[in-house]
């Protein structure tokens, strides 16, 4: 199972997925031009929450449909050290899902 992580350290911001730096895919969708951040909402946090998305489902059309709403409940309210698991992300996924079915 792969492993997320993210420290904002003195030399800037580091995320590494199973200790190797994590891919922003910019190639695959680019929601801003610079490298991504969390703790907030915006274009930036939203590119990692579909970097961290597309490097665990393996799927880029069901990495951007969840994007937004993953950064919304989860990569917005990283604290500056962060980790996550694929359980983490399958149970967050799971939820996202369990929201939108009770608004429908």
């Amino acid at each position: 199972m792969k492993s997320f992580r993210g420290d904002r350290t003195i030399d800037g911001i580091v995320v590494t997925v199973d200790g190797r730096p994590l891919d922003p895919r910019f190639d695959l969708k680019a929601y801003t031009k610079n490298r991504y951040e969390w703790g907030y909402e915006g274009a930036e946090p939203t590119q990692l929450a579909f970097a961290i998305l597309n490097e665990h489902l393996g799927d880029t059309a069901k990495a951007q449909a969840l994007a937004p709403a993953f950064m919304r409940a989860i990569v917005a309210n990283f604290s500056n050290e962060w980790e996550l698991d694929g359980a983490d992300i399958d149970q967050a996924i799971a939820a996202l899902a369990g929201a939108a079915a009770s608004k429908n």
